[in-house]
């Protein structure tokens, strides 16, 4: 039976718990022991009673004065709030996780988080997203390739990770598509015809045996050598279709997804349809979007803005 006094063996059953019960992705729970390490690098803390309000405060007062690294107009940037939220949120997760075993400790609902600006999006217009599209120039493999992974996202505003991940036993005969998304959860995205004959004509070109659906493509390299795209990968393919596009802005697989989302709202999907396509869950983190896509402000300004009477 676990000592309920020794926090390292409690924060490694943590990790644990969140892999087996709560079914988190493994980048996820890396992260949360990031968090974790530092925070109990810093309090000096042994047991789950050593947490105190006290303690937290100066571990929030401590973040708060960190640089993040990053250099800004000449001088160095310091820790973001929603940076620092992370290491909070996974704090409070901690706690949570200490009183469902039975542990003393500080209950989570007494660690608020950091007020945030709301977050801008990254947009590109309509006709920067047309030209993206049709960057793709030719027949070779690699270039249908790159038209399927652009065609895909637009279609389905698929996380970039989720594209990877995907096989090429792909049913092309259907419209729709299950993935498997963030915390395993699986939901249903859409096929367009654009997408479907993309995807087609790619895999028609194939030789290999690789089951991903997009994968490496070089010259050099034999059959057994070819491997999956990384998230990182595609990341530099949308890049540099964005340059030969002629779009000045930063062009990424997110930006893409944000089109997708914003497209559907402003022709008049609404709210909770769109957070089910895009596997949010909590409309919350869908709503970055309304601000941007409500036409009836547009109408109501339009209509009754200074006129006279």
């Amino acid at each position: 039976m676990t000592d309920l006094k020794n926090l390292n063996n409690l924060k490694r059953e943590f990790l644990e718990h969140l892999e087996i019960e709560k079914g988190r992705s493994l980048k996820t729970i890396e992260n949360y022991g990031r968090y974790l390490d530092r925070f109990l690098l810093f309090s000096k803390v042994s047991s789950p009673e050593d947490i105190t309000e006290d303690v937290v405060r100066e571990y929030r007062l401590w973040l708060n004065r960190q640089m993040s690294g990053h250099v800004v107009a000449g001088r160095k940037e310091s820790l973001k709030k929603r940076t620092q939220n992370y290491y909070l949120i996974a704090l409070r997760s901690f706690l949570k996780y200490l009183a469902r075993r039975g542990a003393t400790s500080l209950p989570a609902d007494r660690i608020d988080l950091a007020k945030v600006a709301e977050r801008s999006i990254d947009l590109i217009s309509n006709d920067e997203l047309k030209r993206l599209m049709q960057a793709p120039e030719g027949e070779s493999l690699k270039t249908l390739r790159d038209k399927a992974i652009m065609e895909l996202l637009f279609s389905t505003g698929l996380r970039v990770s989720e594209l990877c991940a995907l096989s090429r036993d792909i049913n092309l005969r259907s419209d729709e598509l299950s993935v498997r998304g963030k915390g395993e959860k699986v939901r249903v995205v859409f096929l367009s015809d654009e997408a479907k004959d993309a995807v087609k004509k790619y895999l028609a070109k194939r030789t290999d045996v690789e089951d991903g659906l997009f994968i490496q493509i070089a010259p050099n390299k034999s059959s057994e050598e070819i491997s999956r795209l990384t998230s990182r990968s595609v990341e530099r393919i949308i890049k540099y279709y964005a340059i030969k596009a002629g779009i000045t802005k930063k062009v990424t697989p997110h930006v893409i997804r944000h089109s997708f989302a914003t497209d559907l709202l402003q022709n008049g999907a609404d709210l909770r349809s769109v957070q089910m396509l895009l596997g949010h869950a909590n409309i919350g983190t869908t709503q970055i979007y309304t601000h941007i896509t409500d036409k009836h402000l547009l109408d109501i300004h339009k209509k009754f803005h200074n006129k006279k009477k």
